[in-house]
C-alpha cells in the first residue's frame, strides 16, 4: 500500500461500537449476542432451533418452521471488566489502562411472514461483527492505541423454502455496513532527546460490503431437528487519509497518508442439533468454525524515531477458531421456558502474535435465559450469559523508537444482558 516516509503507530482495528451494539465476541470477534434468546443459550443449537425470526441470523431455513406473521425485537446492555497490567519491561511512562469496556447498549429487528406451506419470508438487522477498546488518553499504551473501534451491522433479506416435514432450505442476501475508527497518540520525543508534547493520529471510514446466509434444516422425526448453516465471507475495504494533529517535520510527512486497509469478515461454518427428550426437556448443541486466517490487515503502525519515519499496515497473523456449545430448555409450565447452556472458543490469536488493538483469546460462556408467554401471540425473553477470557499476555514493540509495552490483561470478562420481545399475527 502507498505510505509516506515518516515515523509513528497509527493502531486501527479493535471492536464493534454502531448504533446498534459493542458486543461479547466469539474466538474472533463474530458475535453471538445479537439482542435476541440466543443470548441465554451462548449459541447452542442455534441453525436447528428455529424457534422465533431471528433464525434469519442463524440459520434462514428456520423461516419455514413460523406460522402466521411474526415479529421480534430486542435490546441488550454489554458491560465488563477488561484492564491491561503493565510488567517491569514497559519502557513508556504513563498512567494505567483503566477498564476498556465501557457499557453499551444494542438492539436487533427481525420480522418473518409465511406466504404457504412452503414458502417463507424476513428480514433482519442487527449488529455481529466487531469489537471496541477505549483505553485512557494518557496510559503508557498510548503510543500503540488510546480508542479504536471496528464493526458491522448486518442488513439481511431472507426466504425460505420447505420441501416437506423433514427438509427445508435458506438464503439470505447480507448487506454489511461496516465502520472503522482509530486514535493514538505519537512519540514526539523518541529515547527522551527531547521534551516534546505528544502528537496524535486519527484514521476513520465507513464502507459496505455484501455476503449470504445460506441454511438447510432436516428433521428426521417430529422434535428432532438437525440444521446446518453457512455465512459467506464480506469484504470490509477501508480508505482514508490519516489526520495527525501537532508540529513537527516527521509528522508532517505522515499526516494525510492514503491508507487503505483491507478487512475480510470471516466465512463461517454451523453444525447445530435440536433434540426434544419428552413434553418439558429439550437438549442442544452447536459445533462452529469460523475462517480468522483470512482476516487481514488489523492495523496501522506510525513509529517515530530522530531519523526519520514511514506508516505501514500490519496484517493479521490469525488462525481459524472452532466453537462447541452444549445447552438445554425446560418447560416448567404451559407459559414459562427456561434456557441454559455452557460453551468453549478457542482463540484466533497466539499469545504471541496479541496485540493492544485486538486483545482476542480462547474464552468460556455460561448463559441463561427465560421465556414467558405473556399470552397466546406475545413472548417476552430475558436472557444472560459470561464470558471469561482470563489473563491475555501482550508484549508489543515499535521497531523505530523502541517503545515498548508488556503485561496482561488480568482476569477479564464480559457480561450481557438482553431483553426482546415476539409478537404473532
Amino acid at each position: 500500500m502507498p505510505s509516506k516516509t515518516g515515523t509513528l503507530p497509527v493502531s486501527a482495528f479493535t471492536l464493534l461500537t454502531l448504533c446498534y451494539s459493542q458486543q461479547a465476541l466469539a474466538g474472533g470477534i463474530m458475535l453471538y449476542e445479537i439482542g435476541s434468546d440466543n443470548t441465554g443459550l451462548v449459541n447452542a443449537g442455534a441453525a436447528a432451533r428455529a424457534q422465533g425470526p431471528s433464525t434469519i441470523a442463524s440459520n434462514p431455513a428456520g423461516l419455514s418452521y413460523l406460522e402466521g406473521t411474526q415479529i421480534a425485537a430486542g435490546a441488550q446492555l454489554i458491560y465488563g471488566n477488561v484492564k491491561f497490567d503493565a510488567d517491569g519491561d514497559t519502557n513508556v511512562a504513563g498512567s494505567g489502562s483503566g477498564d476498556v469496556i465501557e457499557p453499551t447498549p444494542g438492539a436487533s429487528f427481525f420480522i418473518s411472514h409465511k406466504l404457504d406451506e412452503h414458502w417463507s419470508v424476513g428480514f433482519g438487522t442487527y449488529g455481529d461483527f466487531g469489537l471496541a477498546l477505549s483505553y485512557k488518553n494518557d496510559w503508557y499504551g498510548r503510543y500503540f492505541s488510546q480508542y479504536g473501534s471496528i464493526g458491522g451491522v448486518s442488513f439481511v433479506p431472507s426466504v425460505a423454502y420447505r420441501f416437506n416435514d423433514e427438509w427445508s432450505v435458506g438464503v439470505g442476501i447480507k448487506a454489511m455496513y461496516g465502520m472503522l475508527q482509530a486514535q493514538a497518540a505519537i512519540n514526539r520525543s523518541p529515547f527522551g532527546l527531547t521534551d516534546r508534547a505528544d502528537g496524535q493520529y486519527k484514521y476513520e471510514d465507513s464502507t459496505w460490503g455484501y455476503g449470504a446466509n445460506l441454511g438447510v434444516i432436516y428433521a428426521p422425526k417430529p422434535g428432532t431437528r438437525i440444521g446446518l448453516a453457512y455465512t459467506s465471507k464480506i469484504n470490509l475495504d477501508f480508505k482514508d487519509r490519516i489526520d495527525v494533529q501537532g508540529n513537527g517535520l516527521l509528522l508532517d510527512r505522515v499526516n494525510g497518508t492514503d491508507t487503505t486497509l483491507g478487512v475480510q469478515v470471516p466465512q463461517t461454518v454451523t453444525l447445530s442439533l435440536y433434540q426434544q427428550l419428552d413434553a418439558q426437556w429439550a437438549v442442544l448443541a452447536t459445533v462452529n468454525w469460523q475462517d480468522w486466517s483470512q482476516f487481514g490487515e488489523i492495523y496501522i503502525d506510525v513509529d517515530t524515531s530522530s531519523a526519520g519515519g514511514q506508516s505501514t499496515t500490519v496484517n493479521a497473523p490469525y488462525k481459524d477458531t472452532y466453537q462447541l456449545a452444549l445447552g438445554t430448555q425446560y418447560r416448567a409450565t404451559p407459559k414459562l421456558l427456561w434456557s441454559g447452556g455452557v460453551a468453549y472458543d478457542t482463540s484466533a490469536v497466539s499469545n504471541s502474535d496479541r496485540t493492544l488493538n485486538v486483545p482476542m483469546s480462547a474464552q468460556w460462556r455460561v448463559g441463561a435465559g427465560v421465556t414467558y408467554a405473556v399470552d397466546h401471540d406475545t413472548d417476552l425473553n430475558l436472557g444472560w450469559d459470561f464470558v471469561w477470557m482470563g489473563d491475555m499476555p501482550v508484549d508489543q514493540s515499535k521497531r523505530l523508537s523502541g517503545d515498548r509495552v508488556s503485561g496482561q490483561f488480568s482476569s477479564a470478562w464480559i457480561q450481557s444482558v438482553t431483553g426482546n420481545m415476539t409478537w404473532r399475527f
